[in-house]
């Protein structure tokens, strides 16, 4: 007798509908599996009929045949064990067919019949919503998971006896409702505070800014100088993820079983730190079974890279397309998939090998030549596609001695973050692809970063001095768009495109001291055009004083209070 039950199978981060065929005929006792399973689809057999008969269910002596359909697309994974074993059932007339209508089910067996959790649930509840089925059936532990998604009745069976008790109409159970699941949405721990980190304020705003836009972020600067302690803590001041960003990130948690216990729901932007020896698959995603890599974990979130050129050069360059579209393709000999990474990229690295280059009172061993090779495992293209670059400075003993509560707590730089976010969702209201300014597309930004000739003579000249690319045009547009949004500016002024112009050190040609620049010439070029000096370009009127500008911090972290002292090589 032929039988035909709904399961589904997870294709990247989105499941496709399954039907598992079961045929059973006279013959030499046999169980086959056809419809290109993997490892733990073959070995499903033994375990769906131990449970079978564990659970006491007799099984005639016939040839049994499973076929998982569509035969092209890949089968892994131990969701199939209960639909086969239901399956089963059904041809042995333990089962009236018209029972499994309307149902797809996804759980793994144990040999007593127990259901264990299984992995991509959310993707399967979303694919039987779009295919038309109005219930699922799944393991318990997943019933939390799977009622996120609405308009579809969630069973949760613990036992394969009570799911055949259900279908059988002996021990009916109740749908999962959302609002009766115990803490579905709780949340995780809570970032560390900003006001842990003393000083380097000019950083710190130069973070806000990067979360007000969903900017990416290059901190360079000597050892201890609070790169690390400062990017761990972007995650605190980032705006909460909306529902649909939340079900994005989700769906890939659930795909790689990394969802925590008892949350079902990722509210929390993620924040991911891979070790500088990765490879490129763990990075970006791909491997035997195609698995989302550290850059789509880091969806709509923080990937932090420290320690940026100890990073393998194909590892960095994978991130090119990635970092320019929100997606990442892997094309493989049997499928092709495309995964999402929306992220915000922060990366941190030593001035030098040793880590003393131009830091003031210490003393830099590389050579010039190893300075230089060592920066250049940064390639220009990729560097191109970060919007701030910043150099951190050691702090003074004032800094670290100063008493608590001097430092400003991420409490106040999100409320900041979280107001320019609001008057981007209200610009992007109609376009619904883009949710902040560092997403603008090349039309968008033409739209909404509209300049006067003030701001535009600065832009104009920052490019033919500097020799920026195009694409660092767009990108220093976006930047004072968002410095226009924290200041709650209608148009972007020239403090706006002032700031976002000082924000890229590294396009700057000097910054390493291989030509005899004044100290801070950067910041000399751009008082020529402004008539007044850089610092004013972050003004603090309206604010708590202890926010000090860019210019002002920097000098201060210098340790201007301590005397100064020997500058570094390039000062």
């Amino acid at each position: 007798m032929l039988s035909r039950v709904r399961s589904g199978a997870v294709l990247g981060i989105d499941a496709v509908v399954v039907e598992v065929e079961v045929d059973m005929t006279l013959g030499l006792p046999y169980f086959n599996v056809v419809g290109l399973p993997e490892g733990a689809v073959k070995e499903s057999k033994v375990r769906v009929v131990s449970a079978l008969k564990n659970c006491g269910f007799d099984l005639p002596q016939k040839r049994i045949t499973v076929n998982l359909a569509p035969a092209d697309i890949r089968k892994e994974g131990a969701a199939f064990e209960l639909p086969i074993a239901l399956g089963i059932l059904e041809s042995s007339r333990h089962l009236e067919r018209q029972a499994l209508d309307g149902y797809l089910f996804g759980g793994e067996l144990a040999l007593d019949g127990v259901l264990k959790p299984i992995r991509g649930v959310l993707p399967l509840a979303v694919a039987a919503l779009r295919a038309g089925f109005g219930r699922v059936m799944v393991p318990a532990a997943n019933a939390e998971e799977a009622s996120l998604v609405e308009g579809l009745e969630v069973y949760a069976v613990s036992h394969l006896r009570e799911a055949v008790e259900h279908l059988t109409g002996l021990t009916p159970l109740e749908p999962c409702r959302r609002g009766a699941l115990p803490n579905p949405t709780v949340s995780g721990p809570s970032p560390p505070d900003m006001s842990d980190v003393r000083g380097q304020q000019d950083i710190k705003n130069a973070l806000e800014l990067a979360a007000a836009g969903g900017h990416n972020i290059l901190m360079c600067g000597p050892p201890g100088s609070g790169k690390t302690m400062l990017a761990r803590r972007l995650p605190g001041i980032l705006p909460r993820m909306v529902f649909q960003e939340a079900l994005e990130v989700t769906k890939i948690y659930s795909v790689l079983g990394q969802l925590p216990d008892g949350r079902s729901l990722l509210q929390d932007r993620p924040f991911r730190s891979p070790h500088h020896t990765i490879s490129d698959a763990g990075l970006v995603g791909g491997g035997p079974l195609t698995r989302p890599g550290e850059l789509s974990m880091a969806h709509h979130g923080v990937l932090f890279l420290d320690e940026l050129p100890e990073f393998r050069k194909n590892v960095l360059e994978v991130l090119r397309q990635p970092l320019e579209e929100g997606q990442v393709h892997l094309a493989r000999a049997n499928q092709n998939i495309t995964y999402p990474c929306r992220v915000m990229l922060v990366a941190a690295m030593n001035p030098c090998p040793c880590g003393f280059f131009n830091v003031p009172n210490r003393a830099c061993t590389c050579p010039e030549r190893r300075v230089r090779d060592y920066h250049a495992r940064v390639s220009g293209p990729l560097l191109d596609r970060i919007d701030i670059t910043l150099q951190t400075k050691p702090l003074s003993y004032r800094f670290l001695a100063a008493p608590e509560g001097q430092e400003l707590p991420s409490a106040h730089y999100r409320a900041r973050v979280e107001a320019a976010r609001a008057r981007q969702r209200h610009r992007f209201r109609f376009e619904l692809a883009t949710h902040c300014n560092a997403q603008m597309s090349p039309t968008q930004l033409r739209r909404h970063c509209k300049v006067d000739k003030g701001p535009a003579r600065m832009l104009r000249a920052a490019l033919e001095r500097f020799a920026l690319s195009a694409r660092a045009h767009d990108r220093i547009l976006k930047l004072a768009r968002t410095r226009a949004d924290l200041e709650d500016h209608a148009q972007i002024d020239e403090m706006d495109m002032g700031l976002a112009i000082d924000c890229r050190i590294m396009d700057r040609r000097g910054w390493l001291g291989d030509a005899p620049l004044p100290k801070r010439a950067e910041d000399r070029f751009l008082d020529t055009l402004m008539g007044t000096p850089i610092a004013s370009a972050h003004p603090t009127a309206g604010m708590d004083p202890r926010r000090v500008s860019l210019g002002e911090q920097r000098e201060q972290d210098f340790g201007e209070a301590e005397g100064g002292g020997s500058r570094g090589r390039g000062d």
